[in-house]
């Protein structure tokens, strides 16, 4: 195998930093929380949505386009460490830990971008 296909292989086997991340407006201080298996592409996606002003979550888009992107960061709040949790249990750990981090920040309100579910309340 060529130095080029191996290098490309060990990127492929190699797993990417996943766990929680907040959207962080710093002008209101209200959250977005989500979790990622990939923190860095899903950093580009979510940034990506929001310049072209088709985020899903219509309030958060709203208020980058009134405040821009500058007033708001990207943050990792908690990530999977790969060695230590077995892959078929990555998903898992990833959604577990967003619900932590939901219970703990309570991103609802004025406090976040997310809707309070009725079995949150």
């Amino acid at each position: 195998m060529d130095k080029r296909k191996e290098l490309k292989l060990a990127y492929k086997q190699t797993p990417r930093p996943m766990g929680v991340y907040q959207i962080k407006n710093q002008v209101n201080g209200k959250v977005f929380i989500c979790g990622s298996m990939n923190l860095p592409a899903f950093f580009n996606s979510q940034r990506f949505q929001l310049n072209l002003k088709s985020h899903r979550n219509k309030e958060l888009q709203a208020d980058w386009d009134l405040y821009g992107a500058d007033a708001f960061t990207f943050d990792i709040l908690e990530t999977v460490n790969t060695e230590k949790v077995a892959q078929d249990d990555w998903r898992k750990t990833v959604s577990t830990l967003e619900e932590k981090w939901l219970n703990d920040l309570q991103p609802y309100g004025d406090k976040g971008y997310h809707k309070q579910s009725a079995l949150a309340k």
